[in-house]
């Protein structure tokens, strides 16, 4: 039976002039791909790759300090309480000892100062309230670090202490603690309160130090709910516009090209640099430092020395974080930092690959072909940039453009929660709270049930 189907010319042409629309649409786009891809790769060939789109130069505005929008707000809106040494039984201890014979003035001192001029600055602040019924956040002062290497507590001491003045806040047992901010300004970390896991495992703790699974089980740092905190570098380097003991030196008057001041303690990265510095001493300055006696080092000679080389050297020591990572903006060295664990601070807002250098604490022997492979202008772009950001590492007054202390309440306004629970509070039909007892918040009876 012979087919009835017929070749229709006027379909055929139809059918391939689509083809032809077709294939020519496909060998366009793939040009014109072609030509973006390359074009955006020779844009972006001669610059470095960035961690961030955002460099510090964006976070200055009419020279002010410019948080980012996201999750922030415009503007800080902050309810802080700071708990008086008088208001809890045991906090006087916590600041001055059993005897009450330290003084805040002998905590200042040194890279655990933090630990006194976060607290005078938050009793200053124009974001602290009077009314615990209205505070976003509870701080409680404690210059433990302080107290503990003064003799005035021993780790049994401050440990039962921290518990006693914990069970005499309602607040922090409203919340599990989680509106309540601790500082623990060493290596330590929150280690130093022995139970810190047991009670301020939700509490919000601000330490320079995020590591510390060397010595520990467990990192006492959570970086989704505690804040990093820059070290506290000597007053006498930070003052800009007064006099300061030492001034930065040119880039071609500087003697070496990298340096490391500090104690071996045993540390296989800190020995290994004070081998190179025997075997290159052109190169690396290492010598060998006397902190007692009559050859002990001044704090004007030990910057006169940091100030003397390219880069300064900041390996790990007894715990992660290094104060000379934070010293070295202040004598314009480009920070080298040869602590893997080690944590920086702010990094929502900061690009580090912009002002410092990480390198492999393994790779150490390396190191210094690396150093004296980047070239001078690429050093001079690094400090210009750690120069725009330093003032984050000055714990100065919250109505200077920019300090450590705004950049840390940027970071708690974060943070803020509108509502408060635990596993240990309530709350009923006619918005009360209140314990398993059926207890009105504010009738709760000290000393408070802890976990």
């Amino acid at each position: 039976m012979r087919s009835h189907h017929h070749h229709h010319p006027s379909l055929s042409l139809c059918s391939r002039a689509h083809q032809i629309g077709a294939l020519a649409l496909v060998v366009v786009t793939f040009l014109l791909t072609r030509s973006l891809d390359r074009f955006s790769a020779f844009s972006h060939s001669d610059s470095t790759p960035r961690a961030s789109s955002r460099s510090s130069s964006d976070l200055f505005h009419a020279g002010a300090l410019s948080w980012p929008q996201r999750g922030y707000g415009d503007t800080i809106a902050l309810r802080i309480y700071v708990y008086d040494e008088s208001e809890i039984d045991g906090l006087r201890e916590l600041m001055r000892g059993r005897d009450a014979h330290i003084t805040p003035q002998a905590c200042l001192k040194g890279q655990w100062g933090t630990q006194v001029k976060i607290h005078r600055l938050l009793l200053k602040s124009k974001y602290r309230t009077m009314d615990k019924d209205e505070a976003d956040f509870f701080f409680v002062p404690a210059y433990v670090k302080c107290v503990r290497m003064m003799g005035g507590l021993n780790d049994k001491e401050i440990n039962q202490t921290y518990v006693k003045v914990l069970s005499q806040m309602p607040y922090f047992r409203r919340s599990g603690g989680r509106d309540h901010i601790f500082i623990f300004p060493s290596g330590a970390g929150a280690h130093l309160f022995r139970s810190w896991a047991t009670y301020l495992n939700r509490s919000i703790i601000l330490t320079p130090e995020g590591d510390r699974t060397d010595k520990r089980d467990t990192s006492a740092f959570n970086t989704w709910k505690d804040i990093i905190i820059p070290g506290n570098v000597e007053d006498g380097m930070t003052k800009f516009g007064g006099s300061r003991i030492v001034n930065p030196l040119p880039l071609n008057k500087r003697k070496y090209l990298a340096n490391f001041f500090g104690r071996a303690q045993g540390k296989t990265g800190r020995l290994q640099l004070i081998e190179l510095a025997k075997q290159y001493p052109d190169k690396l300055e290492s010598p060998e430092l006397k902190f007692s006696g009559p050859n002990k080092l001044g704090r004007a000679d030990y910057f006169d020395h940091l100030r003397n080389a390219k880069f300064c050297l900041a390996p790990r020591g007894e715990s992660s974080w290094t104060l000379r990572f934070y010293e070295s903006f202040f004598v314009e060295c480009v920070p080298v930092v040869l602590s893997d664990q080690m944590e920086l601070p702010f990094q929502n807002v900061i690009d580090y690959t912009e002002i410092s250098i990480k390198w492999p604490s393994t790779r150490i022997t390396e190191l210094l072909d690396y150093l004296q492979s980047i070239p001078d202008e690429r050093i001079e772009e690094m400090i210009a940039r750690g120069r725009e950001v330093r003032c984050l590492w000055v714990y100065a007054p919250e109505t200077a453009p920019c300090s450590a202390m705004l950049g840390i309440l940027w970071e708690l306004q974060r943070k803020v929660r509108r509502f408060h629970q635990s596993a240990e509070t309530f709350w009923l039909h006619n918005r009360s709270i209140v314990n398993r007892d059926l207890m009105e918040f504010h009738s709760w009876r000290t000393p408070v049930p802890l976990p």
